[in-house]
């Protein structure tokens, strides 16, 4: 390495002349001129000042890149976990769906402030998840303008974050691994939380082992129990056949307008064990609804929530393909006549949406996760018994769903049909609803006492 202390620091241009405006930082070493472009004119500011800090402390410059030997000995030995991580979540970006993007993220407002040295003037860990939330884990086109501080925290970020490569250290890893095994508040994270993030982590190791980063990925190789998650759906949750129409029948004693709007929404997903988000795209083209007898849905979209910023679309609800299908890949769901009775009710009392859609809010708009939860915590204290509403009985519109699944194993209908309707694999739809399979103990010992011949 070649260094000198000839360092003269010019200043920062504005260009405007590019695609995306960039602010140039630049400086001379040796007589040599430098440059380093930056998003933000505040970037550009930390980057000049960390090198105004070098030369006032006396320290020799690289002449090749140009920066302190510090700054340079951080440089050479590859990206830093900020860098590696933004790359990964950005590369991702085009084939996730919102909700990935979002999960990705989440778990990256965790990981990433915990992956970094002990620099002083450290930000406040809110404000780092913030500038990351609104600004470094998103596309450049999306990101929102930072303030002073929030430039300042990024800047620390980039000047903190540890080396890749540091996680090929045991205690990084513990580090990375307790930091995902508490909330924002430092109380302990659920096991679902933990398993996501650990699983995002492994994932990016994973990227990086790709990438010739690793020979293999070190977080397998860190003793660490994932903790147990609950797979299995509580049978407490589980409403019988009257219970649902208690339920159902409450629905339209909510509010104004919204309960009545959503009774045949909260129908499909018992009687045909939609999911919301698939109940909320359903249209006027997928239902086949005859007089008498059974109708039959064919499902196509789903319509998913998630936050504005993870969208394609900037709308917080917007179609995407169904869940575990391909794009374009159909499902289909005979329903009965109760739920054909429903659904033509709800179409002739309030027409559809613009794009066919069934249901929709009173302006053609689709009801968020919050109006439907409220509507239907109102209509099981309306149907239920006071200790009834107290419990986890159908606590949740999703609970739903379960009831018809199970109902229909219960029902004897083969799980691989049952599994075909509800959009599942047959192997996961006998573990998640294992518990629910109930009532056919004195058939199945009876199968056995034939068989032993006794």
């Amino acid at each position: 390495m070649n260094t000198t202390y000839d360092v003269k620091l010019s200043g920062i241009q504005h260009r405007t002349d590019r695609e995306t405006p960039v602010f140039v930082a630049r400086w001379r070493i040796a007589g040599k001129q430098k440059s380093k472009s930056f998003r933000t004119k505040g970037l550009a500011n930390a980057f000049m000042s960390d090198l105004r800090q070098a030369a006032k402390a006396g320290e020799e410059f690289d002449i090749a890149s140009g920066l302190p030997v510090s700054m340079f000995a951080r440089k050479s030995i590859g990206p830093s976990f900020f860098e590696f991580a933004q790359a990964y979540v950005l590369g991702r970006w085009n084939a996730s769906a919102a909700r990935t993007r979002e999960t990705d993220a989440y778990a990256l407002l965790t990981l990433i402030p915990a992956l970094v040295a002990a620099e002083p003037r450290r930000p406040a860990a809110e404000e780092l998840r913030e500038v990351l939330r609104i600004h470094a884990l998103l596309p450049v086109k999306r990101r929102s303008a930072l303030t002073a501080t929030q430039t300042a925290a990024l800047s620390w970020l980039e000047r903190a974050s540890l080396p890749l490569s540091a996680l090929g250290e045991a205690h990084v890893l513990r580090t990375a691994l307790d930091a995902i095994s508490v909330t924002f508040a430092g109380t302990p994270a659920g096991a679902n939380t933990v398993r996501r993030k650990r699983a995002l982590l492994h994932h990016l190791l994973e990227h990086a082992v790709e990438q010739k980063l690793f020979g293999s990925n070190p977080l397998d190789e860190i003793k660490w129990t994932v903790p147990k998650a609950v797979t299995v759906i509580d049978p407490r949750t589980v409403v019988n056949p009257a219970q649902a129409r208690q339920l159902l029948d409450a629905v339209p004693n909510v509010g104004r307008k919204r309960g009545a709007r959503l009774k045949a929404l909260f129908a499909c997903i018992y009687y045909a064990a939609l999911r919301p988000e698939e109940a909320a795209d359903l249209r006027l083209r997928n239902c086949k609804l005859p007089e008498t007898g059974w109708g039959l849905i064919v499902l196509e979209k789903a319509r998913p929530q998630a936050t504005k910023r993870w969208t394609n679309s900037g709308e917080t609800h917007e179609s995407r393909s169904l869940k575990h299908r391909a794009d374009k890949e159909t499902r289909e769901i005979p329903i009965p006549p109760v739920l054909v009775v429903m659904l033509r009710e709800h179409i002739a009392e309030y027409g559809t949406a613009k794009d066919g859609r069934i249901f929709a809010t009173g302006t053609g708009g689709t009801y968020s996760s919050s109006a439907h939860s409220y509507v239907w915590q109102e209509a099981r204290r309306l149907a239920l018994t006071p200790e009834q509403a107290a419990s986890s009985l159908a606590a949740r519109p999703y609970d739903l769903r379960h009831a018809a699944v199970s109902l229909w194993l219960n029902a004897g209908v083969p799980a691989p049909e049952v599994a075909k309707r509800a959009g599942h694999s047959v192997d996961v739809l006998l573990r998640v609803y294992a518990k629910c399979i109930d009532g056919q103990q004195e058939q199945i010992n009876s199968k056995i006492h034939d068989a032993l011949g006794t």
